[in-house]
């Protein structure tokens, strides 16, 4: 939930900074960017820092070779695909991309579902709900990748 948290409230917090006239946040477009760039530098560092990387490493499906290193590799996606959101010049191939990645990631989401496995001592979110949650956010990042 923390995921969409963050790209809820950074989105409306962007947005009210526009509107109290910073001309860069000036629309939905623009602090849907920032809202999307603040949830993935939270998703990304938690692929480096504290017990949760364990976690994600034990959340890549067993098939896959060196899931540490995918872990890392996915992770400094997801930090670069923020970065990438803030310049406007690059905030469409960013959302375009943070968009595949999404895609590629979810399978990890559907095996520790259903793997049971445990996220910071939690269960994983459930299936339905991660599915959810996984459409909304690929609706930002379609939007700001085909948006004005």
């Amino acid at each position: 939930m923390a995921p969409l948290i963050a790209l809820v409230a950074g989105t409306a917090l962007a947005r009210l900074a526009g509107l109290a006239g910073i001309a860069a946040l000036d629309g939905w477009h623009p602090a849907l960017r920032v809202g999307l760039a603040l949830m993935f530098v939270m998703t990304g560092m938690v692929h480096f820092v504290g017990p949760r990387r364990q976690d994600l490493i034990a959340m890549v499906p067993p098939r896959l070779p060196r899931p540490e290193l995918l872990v890392t590799v996915t992770g400094v996606l997801e930090l670069a695909g923020a970065v990438g959101l803030l310049v406007p010049a690059t905030a469409r191939w960013a959302a375009a991309g943070l968009t595949l990645l999404l895609l590629a990631m979810f399978p990890a989401n559907v095996s520790a579902a259903r793997r049971r496995l445990t996220l910071a001592g939690r269960p994983v979110t459930p299936l339905g709900v991660r599915t959810a949650l996984q459409l909304v956010f690929l609706a930002a990042t379609v939007a700001v990748a085909v948006g004005p």
